[in-house]
This record gives structure tokens, sequence and C-alpha cells, in this order.
């Protein structure tokens, strides 16, 4: 059957500033242009072997366009966010620099909200299907463990069914059929609230489901709660991000508006009580989410592009490198306002981009390093480890980070632990979202004495040194 190609953005050829970033389409293109496109062009199956495939290139610089999927119209696109060099020349910036920029858009958000704008049309509204029929999606089921085909990165609209502010964030949905859905929602979430109060007031709950958007918006979804309170519409942070306002369109089904230019955009409604069994999924953990009830989903009618591209990601370094980001900037963001010296901000992958945060410090007074760990774990509650360093230490060097620890933390007086707290739900030692933190503070004692400091040499390059046998 026909295959649909890359989609061209508005206006065509490369494209930078909001519209890039506002549109999947528009950043496809310009990967494709800038060579950090892989077309896989050879039919594969969105069962397990899509994924297989895109896991040889996880990580790396490049993303990847399946255009060939076993009985499906639409191609595939995964790999956006597991590269954050791949994501600084998207926004151009270092990759280094996104945590501050996040942060910074955030705080500027917070303190000149930046409204949405409705349109009377979209890309999204390109085709509106008479039926309702999920299985013509190129929907992959990830690891050999998965209950199932999952959107995994589409951003849910949602609205407080007592004030009708929005509220944005980014679940895992199981395909149970044609047209129903299972959902996971994160204990805490801004939609678990508002299907509460939905239950409370004896109502369904409508919600839009807006597959392949742009970076702005779906960091805005992956925003903590610490960061975005409930009474802040949350797609003002994707306008902010984007340097324009976000468009979005009016619902069909219910007044749940629709991102604009969206791949697909599906109107839904949960009924509060309704759960269907989803899972297991394999998540950020490394681990299956185990199987149970949860919020079941009706999908009343499906939206979507002329030629549209669904955008799934990987439960690795994808996750990693776009919520773990949004949890970096906002500890980063907290911690400059509270902890003096405070200059740096990392999410380990080995902590699974959640779990492990390492703070650099460049101390001016003793004591400022268990601060710098009880603000971390205020900032960000899915953290179970923080670890505090001195600025001579390289935070994104795991073999510094150990050298750090070994040296200069005081096992008796510098580790501090904290138990019975809320964490993160997905991490399995934290059943039922209660479990132990701990905190590390790996620096070297202050006020500084010499035998801390670290040996140097001599900074040299090898310019006009003449030099035999050094080639590979």
């Amino acid at each position: 059957m026909p295959k649909s190609t890359t989609p061209k953005s508005k206006g065509g050829g490369s494209n930078r500033g909001p519209a890039l970033i506002a549109d999947l389409a528009a950043i496809i293109e310009e990967l494709d242009t800038s060579g950090r496109l892989v077309r896989v062009k050879t039919e594969v199956d969105a069962k397990h072997d899509l994924v297989g495939i895109a896991n040889q290139f996880h990580g790396q610089g490049k993303a990847v366009l399946f255009e060939n999927v076993r009985g499906q119209e639409h191609p595939v696109f995964m790999g956006l966010y597991w590269s954050r060099e791949l994501l600084g020349d998207i926004f151009m910036r270092d990759e280094f620099e996104l945590p501050q920029y996040i942060s910074d858009c955030i705080t500027n958000w917070q303190a000149h909200p930046m409204d949405p704008v409705l349109v009377k049309s979209g890309p999204v509204m390109d085709v509106s299907e008479r039926s309702v029929n999920l299985m013509k999606l190129p929907i992959p089921t990830h690891a050999l463990g998965d209950a199932g085909p999952y959107f995994d990165a589409a951003v849910v609209i949602a609205k407080d069914p007592e004030t009708g502010v929005r509220n944005a964030s980014i679940q895992r949905f199981l395909v149970v059929n044609k047209n129903t859905l299972a959902v996971n929602i994160d204990a805490g979430r801004h939609l678990e609230l508002y299907l509460n109060k939905a239950a409370s007031l004896g109502k369904k709950l409508p919600i839009t489901i807006n597959v392949g958007v742009g970076p702005g918006l779906h960091f805005a979804a992956a925003t903590p709660s610490e960061a975005a309170p409930a009474h802040l519409d949350e797609l003002g942070i994707a306008s902010e991000i984007h340097g324009a306002p976000l468009e979005l369109v009016a619902g069909t089904r219910s007044d749940v508006e629709m991102v604009a230019n969206a791949m697909w955009a599906l109107e839904c409604e949960m009924t509060p009580g309704e759960n269907l069994p989803e899972g297991p999924f394999a998540e950020v953990t490394g681990y299956y989410a185990k199987r149970e009830p949860r919020p079941k989903v009706k999908v009343l009618k499906i939206h979507r592009r002329e030629n549209p591209v669904f955008h799934s990601i990987l439960s690795g370094k994808e996750v990693f490198n776009s919520v773990g980001l949004l949890g970096e900037a906002n500890v980063l963001n907290t911690l400059k306002k509270q902890i003096p010296g405070v200059t740096d901000v990392y999410f380990s992958h080995g902590g699974c981009g959640f779990y492990h945060c390492i703070v650099q410090i460049s101390q001016i007074r003793a004591g400022w390093g268990k601060q710098a760990i009880m603000a971390a774990f205020a900032a960000f509650a899915p953290l179970k480890m923080v670890t505090v360093v001195d600025d001579d230490v390289d935070i994104r060097n795991a073999e510094d980070i150990e050298w750090a620890m070994a040296t200069r933390l005081d096992a008796k007086a510098g580790i501090l632990q904290i138990e019975n707290v809320f964490g993160h739900g997905l991490n399995p030692s934290f059943p039922d979202y209660l479990g132990s933190k701990v905190g590390f503070d790996a620096t070297r004692p202050f006020p500084f004495t010499a035998e801390y400091d670290r040996a140097t040499v001599k900074d040299m390059t090898l310019e006009g040194v003449q030099i035999e046998g050094a080639g590979n």
C-alpha cells in the first residue's frame, strides 16, 4: 500500500524560530536537511521489530523515520529526545545550556504568562475520520513483555471541571481495542486531581490526546507540579518556549481544545470509576510496570493531518533527556534561589534521568552541601538520591563523581537519610509511592585546606610538537 513521505511544513524549506520548535513536521524536515535523520525504508513490523531497530540508534545524534510500517499508511518517528546534542541543535543552543534555558523560560512564564490562542483551523483538522479505529494508527509495541501497543509521547490536554484551567501532561495509554484505551496516571498529577473532581461532581472528564507535537509543548507537559501549580495554565510554558502563542483549535465533542499543528488529535472522555487492566509496560526504570486496573478512556473522534507521522519515544534516554531535563531545570532554578554558590545540576542517566541528582556548588560557607540536598528533594519529588560535589568536579562524568565520593565523602557525617517519604511509584524501591531517600555530601571540608586540592598539570596543546607513533 502507498506510504506517506516526510511531511512538509507550510512554506517549505529549512525553518528556524517558533515555527520550527512548535511543529514536528518542520523539525523532521530540518533534521533531514542537517543530516540528522536516518530513514528506514525496509518494511518493518510495528510489533517489537520497529523498536528493536530504533534501539540500534538509541542515544546517538540522529533520529529515525520508519517510512514503511507493515499494514499501515503512515510512518513512525523516534529519537527526537535521545540526544541532547540533537536537541541543542534544534534550539540553537549548546546542549549543556538547555536546563538553564528551560528554567529561564519557566521563570518568565511564571512572571508573565503568555496564553495560547484559539485559531479557526489547523493542520490537525485536515482529515476528521468518519469512524474511530485506532488500528489505523501505526502505534508500536515496544518491549517483548509489553501488554500491547502504547501511546507514550502524546500530550494530554484536560480542563479542571470546577475552574476550567487547562492542564497538559504526558501519560502512557494502552490500546485495548479500536476505540478504547487504558491510561496510567502518576499519583499527584493534575490529571488525577481533575478526574477526582469530575467524580465528585458526577461528571465525565473530557480530554484530548495530541500525538506528534514539538518539544516546546512536550516540555510544558513534563514540567513538575512544583513549578507549575494547578491554578495556572501550563500550555503557556509552550508559548514561552516557542516565543509565540501556542495555537489551539476547538474540540468538536467537548470544550477541550486540540493542538492545531499536532499530527493526530483524539477527542476522548473518561468516566470516573470505570477501569480496565493496564500494563505491563517497559518503563523509564528499566523494569516492567505492573498490570493493574486503571482508568478507561473512550475515544470519540480522531482528527489528523493529511500526511501525519506517528511519534513515539523509547523509555530510556528519550525520557532522561525530556522529562528528566525538566526536572533538572526546576531543581537548578530552585537551588540557585535558595543555596548560595550552586552552579549546575545534572540528572544522571544511571539514575534513570529521574532519581539521582548531582549538584555542583562553589562553597562559600560550611553546611550548604546538606542544605542543597534537602532543597533538591523538595524541588523534584521523584528524586531518590542527591550527590553534592565541588565546582572542580565534572558532574556529567561518572568517574569524577565516584572520585569525589571516594575521597571527599565523610561516611559518618556526610550521608543524609530520609525514611518513609513520597517518591516515584514506578521505582520498585518505592512501593505505594513510599520509600527512603539518601543524600551524599561529597564536598571537601570548608574552609578549604591544601590536602583536598586536586593535582593539576599545565594545559598544553600538541600544535607544533613533533610526534611519532601516535596514530591509530
